[in-house]
């Protein structure tokens, strides 16, 4: 039985949106992808105490977080990762292909929210 090939977060764009005003009217301070299928950004604005964690799975969902600290957004960002990564492997890539299977993704999509609000 072979392990599956590991896949690496990467700087989203080789880092090039880092800086940049993010979607949420921070700046971007963190900004990684998986595989083009998942996306996770951290914006910040120190002058309004502003910190804000975005997900993506692509053609599933789109997910803001938001915090008034860098240490709370921070721990956040790196918790979302693995569970991420898990919502991953449960969904078809890039996004339902039929009613039904929007409806089997449901509940999962669901259960991540509840564990990330």
């Amino acid at each position: 039985m072979h392990a599956p090939p590991l896949v690496e977060w990467t700087p989203y764009e080789a880092g090039a949106s880092l800086g940049w005003a993010g979607s949420q009217g921070g700046t971007i301070a963190r900004d990684e992808e998986l595989a083009g299928q998942l996306r996770l950004t951290y914006e910040l604005d120190d002058s309004r105490a502003f910190h804000a964690v975005t997900c993506a799975v692509s053609g599933w969902l789109l997910h803001h977080r938001f915090f008034d600290n860098a240490e709370a957004a921070s721990e956040a960002y790196d918790a979302m990762k693995p569970a991420l990564e898990e919502l991953r492997t449960r969904l078809r890539e890039g996004g339902p292909g039929s009613p039904e299977e929007a409806r089997r993704g449901g509940p999962l999509l669901a259960a991540f929210l509840a564990r990330f609000p």
